[in-house]
């Protein structure tokens, strides 16, 4: 839907509910509703990705600074869901040489939400509203897992006035990242801002994170904060065909898998898993089962039933 359908269906959808015209201040926002949209839609496509991660600030008396991270890939970003108000996309890896997919991370878009969910202990996230004043013309950003498990959101405002639409999210909680707590266990979350900025090239992603251990008495202790820079440049040299062949053969399945993520997440209190902190009991199933979709077989429902009842429970109530 591009920016003048949408701004039709706006002042239809006014002349139905009340049979008057609308505001001019309502028309703007729509305009500023579709014009965030838009930037959102554009990090859809094909990139060659870098990651790169550096402890700067020094917080704990005798911490020491952690070896900075390089790292790439192959990335390719699919639409999955697309509406005036939500926009869901898709990050699927390709190896250049194999041509192995990896589906990767996910992230979901919503206009003035009116809750999140926040990661509140190990394994678990409790949904909470998202205060009006933060929320009043904001889009809020939820990032999940290769699963579809939840990670983190935030919400923040799209932001124009240097020429460059960026996004910069509050400060929110989210688990460590599986190259952090597959090497250490000296914390145990981060306090992040997000900020996704388009450019000629693509799209940035930079993280400005603050590495906490949040103990069981409430409170906490910051080890570093931490800079991190993904940038998402733009390639015609990478063939993606492979992940859009999985993408086709196994949409459904995710689908069907998202359907019940929802159940827990889309209302309070929330959700807690089971699985170790890496989350391969859930993970190798599931990518077992779009495995078979891919070879042509079938996947029961039960058989996902089966995996969200031994793995995932309510959150306990706060």
């Amino acid at each position: 839907m591009n920016l003048r359908h949408f701004r039709a269906s706006v002042l239809a959808s006014c002349l139905l509910s009340t049979g008057l015209l609308c505001s001019t201040s309502a028309l703007a926002q729509s305009a500023d509703i579709a014009r965030d949209r838009a930037s959102i839609l554009a990090m859809q496509g094909e990139y060659i990705v870098d990651f790169a991660f550096d402890e700067t600030v020094l917080l704990k008396p005798g911490y020491e600074r952690a070896p900075a991270m390089r790292s790439g890939g192959n990335e390719t970003v699919i639409v999955v869901e697309d509406t005036p108000t939500k926009v869901v996309l898709q990050h699927i890896l390709v190896d250049g040489k194999s041509g192995h997919v990896t589906k990767h991370w996910r992230q979901d878009w919503s206009f003035e939400a009116p809750q999140r969910f926040e990661f509140s202990a190990d394994q678990t996230w409790h949904v909470r509203k998202i205060p009006a004043e933060l929320n009043r013309g904001a889009w809020t950003q939820c990032v999940y897992e290769v699963s579809d498990a939840p990670r983190y959101c935030g919400t923040g405002r799209w932001d124009y006035r240097d020429g460059h639409a960026t996004w910069t999210s509050d400060p929110s909680w989210r688990p460590l990242p599986r190259r952090e707590y597959t090497k250490r266990s000296d914390y145990n979350a981060i306090v992040a801002i997000n900020r996704h900025t388009l450019t000629p090239n693509g799209w940035t992603h930079e993280q400005f994170n603050t590495k906490v251990l949040r103990k069981p008495d409430g409170s906490q202790e910051p080890l570093a904060r931490e800079f991190g820079f993904n940038d998402y440049v733009k390639t015609k040299e990478v063939d993606f065909k492979p992940a859009y062949k999985y993408w086709d053969a196994t949409r459904g399945f995710w689908a069907k898998v998202r359907e019940r993520w929802d159940g827990y997440l889309g209302k309070a209190p929330g959700v807690r898993l089971k699985t170790k902190i890496d989350g391969m009991a859930m993970i190798i199933p599931l990518f077992e089962q779009a495995g078979k979709l891919e070879e042509g077989k079938k996947v029961a429902d039960k058989d996902i039933d089966q995996v969200f009842a031994k793995w995932v429970t309510a959150a306990p109530a706060e």
